[in-house]
């Protein structure tokens, strides 16, 4: 706190002290120092940032007995920042207070180089937990962004510097794919609401430009209603392509429309997971056993007697209603109160291209870290690998549902044959006798109904103009006269 507060000259003077590079502009010099107090603070060093900072109280004391003219001002006391420079009163002589809860790490100046927030003591804005984003280190709390002035579009600066520690797990991260490091340093940015914690939200109009760069924003996704806006996919913006991986600062500038609403930024030092291994984690701990499945089962049917599900069982698809293929890893949410389970593999690798988390059964919020794999499915998914559906009974046992044609069907057909059985005659002549003139056997399909039987004797009708169509209706009237009476 003590070097927050200190000029150039005495910034100059510590940094000479010790024998470090004094040349620079003032954040570079602030971030130099605080680099110092972090990694070498020994008692000579701390006594000299003490010596210094009674100093210059002391000076300022005396100036507030004797005030100087306003051009007598060292300039060194003005800020590197013009936009702090036009600003209010009270915001420049808060510098001088004892009592300003600086940032507990350094470099973290938002909307102005030099500008030294406050005390705040209202609650803090949160962010939402990313399944796919560890996060390894805070480099800026949720921060609001204030507009400068009446304009409709506003920047943001801020600066900060990477420990030797962060910019090492950077480096030996391993890479997503070609120039994507697993470990980054990512921007978000949500609504200003201590409410609850808070999704990534974009403002209009925004920008970001890393040092000298501007850095690549998700665009809309299109949308094929009509009258419905296109939807933004917000989610956090990786700067670490951009960034300098050293000790230099970086430098990152937020461009916003400002439109009423208010908006907040932070930046986060990350690991960025894939589906694979979240699914991996969610294998590990994530498998509800099957006996606790088993008694869900019985306490389900037990309390939902009225219900339109059947109180002697219930239906489970084996089917991913994601995919419409089998399952592989069946799983759900412990907040649904459905049996029916999704494939865990297809989830999380659609939430990984667009992330909604929500569950393809109920359409409810299904998050990772209320995701279980149903264990009593599947161990039924090795045991049942010939049916596509399963029903639970009261008693938790289970047992698999075949297709009905699969039931009702054999694999010959049955035919009943009236009167001749020699094969041969079966074939009629064209003159409407069979072979050897003998009369040609009626042959009855006991597989066809009475509609097939109808819908034949229709196309008959139609196609068949001569005398023989009549006959031959009257003969299958016949037929299934037999039929009847056998």
């Amino acid at each position: 706190n003590m070097v927050m507060s200190f000029r150039v000259s005495d910034l100059q003077m510590l940094l000479g002290f010790v024998g470090r590079s004094k040349s620079g502009l003032k954040h570079e010099l602030v971030t130099r120092a605080l680099q110092l107090v972090q990694f070498d603070c020994s008692p000579e060093v701390f006594k000299k940032i003490k010596e210094l900072y009674e100093t210059r109280y002391a000076k300022k004391s005396s100036e507030v007995a004797q005030p100087q003219p306003q051009q007598h001002r060292a300039p060194e006391a003005l800020s590197i920042h013009s936009s702090y420079d036009r600003g209010s009163t009270v915001a420049r002589t808060s510098l001088s207070t004892t009592n300003i809860d600086y940032p507990a790490l350094y470099g973290k100046y938002l909307n102005g180089l030099g500008r030294l927030p406050p005390k705040v003591t209202k609650p803090e804005v949160r962010l939402v937990k990313l399944p796919f984003y560890t996060t390894l280190d805070e480099l800026l709390k949720p921060t609001e962004l204030v507009p400068q002035n009446n304009e409709k579009l506003q920047e943001s600066p801020c600066i900060f510097a990477l420990t030797p520690r962060q910019v090492e797990l950077i480096r030996n991260s391993r890479e997503l794919q070609p120039g994507v490091k697993s470990v980054q340093v990512v921007l978000r940015i949500c609504y200003t609401d201590t409410s609850s914690p808070q999704e990534d939200q974009y403002p209009p109009n925004i920008a970001v430009k890393v040092n000298h760069s501007y850095c690549s924003v998700p665009g809309y996704y299109p949308s094929n209603k009509p009258g419905v806006e296109p939807k933004r996919p917000c989610r956090p913006i990786n700067l670490t392509h951009l960034m300098y991986l050293s000790a230099a600062t970086n430098r990152i500038t937020v461009t916003w429309g400002n439109y009423g609403k208010s908006y907040s930024v932070g930046l986060y030092l990350v690991r960025q997971m894939t589906s694979a291994e979240l699914l991996q984690r969610l294998k590990t701990i994530g498998i509800k056993h099957p006996e606790l499945c088993k008694a869900l089962v019985k306490e389900k049917l037990r309390l939902d007697p009225d219900s339109e599900i059947a109180t002697t069982g219930v239906r489970v698809s084996l089917i991913c209603p994601l995919v419409k293929m089998r399952l592989s890893v069946p799983c759900r949410a412990e907040t649904c109160a459905h049996l029916q389970c999704f494939d865990a593999v297809f989830y999380l690798q659609m939430n990984e291209k667009k992330p909604t988390w929500m569950c393809p059964v109920c359409d409810k919020p299904a998050p990772y870290d209320q995701l279980i794999i149903d264990g009593l499915l599947s161990k039924i998914l090795t045991e049942c690998e010939d049916a596509d559906e399963i029903e639970y009974l009261v008693d938790g046992s289970w047992c698999p549902i075949r297709a009905e044609k699969e039931r009702s069907c054999s694999p010959q057909c049955p035919i009943l044959v009236l009167g001749s059985s020699d094969v041969n005659g079966l074939l009629p002549t064209p003159n409407g006798n069979g072979e050897n003139g003998k009369a040609p056997a009626d042959v009855v399909d006991l597989t066809l109904d009475s509609s097939s039987s109808e819908e034949e004797e229709e196309e008959d009708e139609e196609e068949d103009d001569d005398d023989e169509g009549p006959q031959r209706k009257r003969r299958c009237s016949y037929e299934k006269g037999l039929v009847s009476a056998c």
